[in-house]
């Protein structure tokens, strides 16, 4: 990987390639006085071929490939613990120019391999039950932060059984506050020039910024949608997942209604974490079916993790069960997520990384479980 320390003189640095999709390469080359098809091949030999190397793009000419070295790096952020869970899970630590790390975590079940993305540096949202959320939030990523987890998985996993077939921006963070960058990298993800997996293999998860929802939908409209709800009372969910106060049930689920549009078969994944005598009685799933009624929905019950500090415990596996035939004989394609990767913390709810927390909200969780313990 080419280094990204080096300056043109004190007053312009070299920008990294990794951050620029489609559209943006386009501007750059123009700017050199390139034509727009370099961007094709710019994008074809980084996501498609994997190269960090300028000397080999041996379809450039010669005094572009040493003007790009002059101008330009290719850099992406660099691994720097991975972990193997006995099921075949890996998660992969990776460190951050600023010094900060984000987790990134890889499940192969069968012919299918998916990858869990972060887009921010911990999570500006405060879910109750979510671990990350404990830690605090950092910052946005940059584009070749979050693109350059699938680039480095990747390489990564060449010599595995199974490569990455499906993406879900489901690791650290709140995808749709990091719209911008989400979109875009979502985009290269989608492209026949670059990474080509199915709309139907790359899917944005969010806890309900609605306003957020309505933009991803005109950017990219082919992605799939999961939506976090986990809770069928808007009681319950402003407990669990605190954006609800601003966004509320009804005014989330209209914005699913709108996302594909009336005429559309998709279906929106909804995920709702079971939490021993929080969500999961016969009361919720009755509401749950209701609220859902008209919306292309899949229903994702997801058992809850634990972690150190944890507020919550695990339904029953009979409450889950039960929730289940209910949704399922209400009319709904309901799938119970199977914990993968726990024994390593990378199930869903686990990731934490490692990075310095601006919000001060780790040391308010430390302090509140300091303070349990004590009484």
């Amino acid at each position: 990987m080419q280094e990204a320390d080096k300056t043109l003189d004190s007053n312009e640095v070299l920008v990294n390639l990794f951050d620029y999709d489609h559209s943006g390469l386009v501007q750059l080359f123009k700017s050199w006085g390139e034509p727009s098809f370099r961007a094709t091949q710019i994008i074809k030999w980084l996501h498609q071929q994997l190269v960090s190397d300028f000397n080999e793009m041996t379809n450039l000419k010669k005094s572009l490939r040493l003007h790009l070295q002059k101008k330009a790096v290719l850099k992406v952020p660099q691994i720097i613990k991975r972990e193997d869970s006995s099921d075949g899970t890996i998660k992969w630590l990776i460190s951050l120019d600023d010094g900060n790390a984000i987790e990134t975590v890889f499940i192969p079940e069968g012919d299918r391999g998916t990858l869990c993305v972060s887009s921010q540096v911990g999570c500006a949202l405060n879910c109750q039950f979510c671990a990350t959320a404990t830690q605090g939030f950092s910052r946005n990523l940059m584009l070749s932060e979050v693109i350059g987890q699938l680039w480095l998985a990747r390489r990564e996993l060449k010599q595995h059984s199974i490569g990455v077939t499906n993406v879900v921006f489901m690791g650290m963070g709140e995808p749709i506050l990091n719209l911008d960058v989400v979109s875009k990298a979502a985009e290269l993800m989608m492209s026949d020039d670059a990474y080509g997996l199915s709309k139907y293999r790359v899917t944005v998860s969010t806890s309900g910024v609605v306003p957020g929802m309505k933009e991803l939908s005109i950017r990219v409209p082919d992605v799939s949608l999961a939506v976090s709800l986990h809770a069928a009372f808007d009681d319950t969910r402003t407990k669990l997942v605190p954006i609800n106060k601003k966004y509320s049930l009804d005014v989330l689920l209209q914005a699913c209604r709108d996302f594909y549009g009336p005429d559309s078969k998709r279906k929106i994944t909804f995920e709702y974490v079971m939490l021993d005598g929080v969500n999961d009685s016969l009361a919720d799933a009755k509401r749950l079916a209701v609220i859902l009624e008209g919306i292309g929905a899949k229903i994702n019950l997801i058992p809850f993790n634990p972690y150190p500090g944890a507020r919550y415990l695990c339904s029953s596996d009979d409450a889950i069960k039960a929730f289940s035939r209910y949704m399922m004989k209400a009319g709904y394609v309901v799938m119970v997520r199977k914990t993968r990767g726990q024994d390593i913390q990378a199930a869903c709810g686990q990731l934490v990384g490692d990075f310095k927390d601006r919000t001060k909200r780790r040391d308010r969780y430390k302090e509140e479980a300091e303070s349990e313990v004590c009484t």
